[in-house]
């Protein structure tokens, strides 16, 4: 018995058309993916946000010069950021004590060709995250600073892949 599904041939013929007209994954080999992995310094970071999203993106891109195709170690690209997160509370007890805190951050990234000042690709990414302010004063720290580390985690994710989405029509 011959099982036929549309579903299938529609796939297939749609992964066909892709190859034909020059789409590559990005994660090929020769991809965005590859072509920036240890291609890209980013900036210091001047701040323990800043620090978890320069640790992402590092983690996502690779470090500058480590693991290069042509074993350089030069980076080919510098990846500058401005971050800033706004404090919002979302959440008021009939005491008006605030016990849910809204974070909500905001990168705006540029990246150039070493050793140039003119971008060739630049853009602004945002996301929001929120912690609980319930219990004593001193606890709340810690909270706050796994939101932040959470924030910038999503906020570098959404750097790189529009780092990616466009990295090829970089010079």
């Amino acid at each position: 018995m011959l099982f036929f599904s549309r579903r299938a041939v529609l796939g297939l013929s749609g992964v066909l058309a892709l190859g034909a007209c020059g789409f590559r994954p990005v994660h090929a080999p020769d991809g965005a993916g590859a072509v920036l992995r240890g291609q890209v310094r980013v900036q210091a970071p001047e701040n323990r946000a800043e620090f978890h999203l320069v640790s992402r993106l590092e983690e996502r891109l690779g470090r500058a010069g480590e693991g290069t195709r042509e074993g350089t170690g030069a980076a080919r690209y510098a990846l500058a950021f401005d971050v800033s997160i706004e404090r919002r509370g979302t959440a008021v007890t009939s005491s008006n004590a605030i016990t849910r805190i809204r974070l909500v951050g905001e990168a705006q990234f540029r990246i150039t060709r070493a050793g140039h000042t003119a971008p060739v690709h630049a853009g602004r990414v945002r996301s929001f995250t929120a912690y609980s302010t319930t219990g004593v004063a001193i606890a709340h720290t810690a909270p706050r600073r796994h939101a932040e580390e959470r924030l910038m985690v999503v906020l570098a994710d959404q750097i790189v892949a529009n780092l990616l989405s466009s990295a090829g029509h970089w010079p």
